[in-house]
Order: structure tokens, then sequence, then C-alpha cells
């Protein structure tokens, strides 16, 4: 079977994987809304399209972070891709660097971080972190992936606790016998067991220890989470560099806003002070460009790189990254964009008749 878009690889990869790795990947917290509305939500957009305005050339390069990239698509932060193919995160870093795209490693790694880095050494990365409970042992992650050459650190700020996964309960998974910090495990240190065991993150991590984050490291801070503008404009007051619109893939607090919807108040609410991406429902080059249209820089996939790497490695991440790249090249196309900064509000039309 040709796979031709991004929910092709979605129904192959969950013929190819266990039922347990599927439902972990797939699964949302509660009754799931929030995680199908990431997707119908961009349904509910029209775009606008504008004609006669000399498409020949169209140009979907743009830049996060001052880091030029191809196409406003990147690598959101998921974990433990060795349950998906065996090198892991090793296949998804080298398919990032080949598509010349932003990948977020993740704290929770399957793979040691100098590896990742070895497997794809130009390629763009951040490093996204879970708040620990020790903060030498935070101190340590966050130095450690800055002297890798990591461009940019990603606080994870909507994980307190751990959302209610249903089926994660119902199938007994049990995340913390998988949560080794292969963040502070070099490839040398085949046997390395940290001193401190990881919590899965910090409840107590608030505004106030952003500056202790600054004080520890000259990497851009970008905060993942914010859905809100009130979250939004204490972001721009603690001086971060940039904001992750983001429910968790629907994966933490069910029933809050689909990401594409929470995307314009977050927008209007910084002002153009800071750089605002999003997560969560992408999947054609239309949502794309919606997305960008309501203000975004750059969109990241989550889910639709662990199809890829399910069904083909390296190579499926490279295919799901090029079909989106090739779909939103099409579209801007075909709405009369030639290249990113032309997209604007204009050209879409928040609901549906």
């Amino acid at each position: 079977m040709s796979l031709v878009c991004l929910t092709d690889f979605q129904i192959l990869a969950q013929q190819k994987l266990a039922k347990t790795t599927w439902d972990f990947i797939e699964g949302g917290a509660d009754e799931e809304i929030t995680r199908d509305d990431n997707i119908t939500a961009f349904k509910r957009i029209c775009l606008r399209p504008r004609y006669l305005r000399g498409v020949s050339e169209v140009d979907t390069r743009t830049t996060v972070q001052g880091e030029e990239i191809s196409a406003p698509i990147g690598i959101a932060p998921t974990c433990f891709h060795c349950m998906t193919w065996p090198d892991g995160e090793m296949s998804t870093a080298r398919a990032a660097q080949a598509a010349n795209i932003c990948y977020i490693t993740s704290t929770y790694a399957s793979c040691t971080l100098e590896d990742i880095v070895a497997s794809a050494p130009r390629g763009l990365r951040w490093f996204q972190l879970y708040v620990q409970s020790d903060w030498e042992l935070n101190k340590q992650i966050v130095q450690r992936a800055e002297s890798l050459g990591f461009k940019a650190l990603v606080i994870t700020v909507d994980v307190p606790i751990v959302g209610k996964r249903r089926n994660d309960i119902r199938n007994e998974l049990d995340l913390k016998r998988n949560l080794m910090l292969k963040s502070l495990q070099s490839s040398e240190e085949k046997n390395f067991k940290p001193d401190k065991q990881p919590s899965f993150i910090n409840a107590s991590f608030c505004w106030n220890h952003l500056s202790w984050f600054q004080s520890i490291t000259q990497l851009p801070i970008i905060l993942k989470g914010i859905l809100t503008k009130e979250d939004a404009e204490l972001a721009v007051k603690h001086k971060v560099q940039g904001i992750i619109v983001s429910n968790h893939g629907g994966r933490q607090l069910d029933e809050v806003p689909a990401s594409i919807n929470a995307l314009m108040e977050v927008v209007t609410a910084v002002k153009g002070k800071i750089e605002v991406y999003m997560d969560g429902g992408v999947r054609t080059g239309n949502d794309v460009l919606k997305a960008l249209a309501l203000g975004a820089k750059c969109i990241f996939l989550g889910r639709p790189i662990l199809w890829g790497l399910a069904c083909k490695g390296e190579h499926g991440v490279e295919e799901v990254l090029d079909i989106l790249k090739t779909e939103l090249h099409t579209s801007m196309t075909l709405v009369g964009c030639r290249s990113v900064g032309e997209i604007n509000w204009d050209l879409i039309q928040l609901s549906r008749l």
C-alpha cells in the first residue's frame, strides 16, 4: 500500500505495534475529548484563498530562534522511541537532520544524548526538560545538553502530575520502571546508575524558578504547555524566549481547549515580543497553514513521527516530514502565498457555516 498521507502511516503503525505500545502512544487523558478535538478543531477553520498572485515559486523556509529551517515543521518531544523502532531517537535525529528541521529531544529519550548527537551531528536540536525534584540533577541535565550543542531549553509546564490515561492503567503499564535518565548517561557508561532516582516531575515548580534556570544556562528558554493569555503574559514578564501552545496531545488535563483554539489567545497576549509555536492535531499541510495564519512561528509533530518510526524507522520519519512539507507547499501555492511571511489571518475563516 502506498503511504500518501499521515493517516496512512497511522493505520500501518497500529498494525505493526503491540497493543500496549499503541495504546500508550495514542491514548489521551480521561475521556480523550481534548485529544480528539485537537484534530477536529482544525476542520472548523476555513481557508480563504487569493488568486492571480504569481505563485510559480513558493518558499517554505523560515527561522526558529534565529536558526533557518526548511519548513515551519518540527518534531515535538516524545519519550521512549525505542518502543517503536530499535534505533529509537537516533533514527529520529537522522531524519530531522536530513529534512533540515528542528527536533526537540525528550528528557526521557531511550537513547543517550551523546548517541543522538553523534547520529546527526549537524542537526538542529532543542532539549525538553521535565523539571526534577532534585535541583542539582536539573542543573546536570541542562548543562549536559548545552555542552552537547542543543540550541534551546524547552521546559514542559503542564505535568505537575501525570494525567489519568485509562488505557495505560488497564494495560498495567508502569512507566516508572522506564524512567532511566539517559540524559545523564553517556554512551560509554553502559552500567550508569544515577545517585538520585528521577521523579516524573517536580510539582512545586513555579514561575519564580525560571530565574534559576536562566542563571545556569545561556540557552534560550521556551515554555511548553501554555494555553491562556494570563500565562502567556507571565511568560513574557519572566523573559523567556518562546512558548509552545500545547495541551500535551490531550494526555494531561482533559476538556481544555484544542491547541489551535488556544493559539490566537496566546499570540495576541505576547504582542510579538517572543516566538509562539504549537503542537497537537496537525495532520495535513492545510493544518500547518492554518496554525501559521493564526500566528504560530512553527508547528511540532508528536504522534505522526512515532507512526513513521514504527513503519519504516528513519526513512518513515523522513517520509512523514516530506509528505507534510509537500502538502504545505501545495497549500501555500493554492491560497496564494509565495513565502511563509505572507501567511496571515486574512487567509482563514474561524468557523464553518
